[in-house]
C-alpha cells in the first residue's frame, strides 16, 4: 500500500533555499517514503510521539507517519545543525 505524502508549507519554504543537487536527493527521498515510510536508517525522535527523521547527506527530513490513514507529513527539512 502506498502512503500519501503531504509537505507542510514551512518545509517547502526551507527547501527553496537548498542547492539544486541537494534538492533532487531530498525530493527522491521524500518520494520513496510513499512506498516505505520506515526505510533503513530512519530514527524515531524521542521527544515526539510519532515523528521520525531520515538523513540525506548533511540534511534531515523530519516527518510524521499516520498509519491509520496512510499519510506521511513532512514537517521539516533542514541542515543538520538547524534540524532539532
Amino acid at each position: 500500500m502506498k502512503y500519501t505524502i503531504e509537505i507542510r508549507a514551512s518545509a517547502l519554504r526551507e527547501m527553496k533555499r537548498f542547492p539544486k543537487d541537494v534538492l533532487k536527493r531530498i525530493d527522491a527521498c521524500i518520494n520513496s517514503l510513499a512506498d516505505n515510510p520506515r526505510p533503513h536508517g530512519v530514527k524515531k525522535l524521542t521527544d515526539y510521539r510519532d515523528r521520525y527523521r531520515v538523513r540525506v547527506g548533511d540534511y534531515r527530513i523530519i516527518y510524521e507517519i499516520q498509519d491509520d490513514v496512510l499519510l506521511v507529513v513532512v514537517v521539516r527539512v533542514s541542515h543538520r545543525r538547524e534540524a532539532y
